[in-house]
């Protein structure tokens, strides 16, 4: 996780989660994002109320573009 990321501790606090459309459904694999936050929440959907990674939205979006272009994930994510 990039150094100036950070963390919520119980993401049930936060609203807004959805999963993406190109989500497996019953696989299990799944993250969540929420909308409508200074920050771009992300958690693991199976821990609802687990932990959640807050990435700032210029490092998210640096995320999924490099998911769609298939490229390898850098250490510092």
């Amino acid at each position: 996780m990039v150094k100036n990321e950070r963390a919520a501790p119980n993401s049930c606090a936060l609203t807004g989660w959805y999963k993406s459309s190109y989500s497996g459904g019953d696989q299990g694999e799944c993250l969540e994002v929420a909308r409508g936050h200074a920050h771009v929440p992300v958690r693991d959907s199976k821990a609802v109320t687990g932990p959640a990674l807050l990435f700032s939205a210029n490092s998210w979006a640096s995320f999924v573009t490099a998911v769609k272009q298939g490229q390898p994930l850098a250490s510092s994510w």
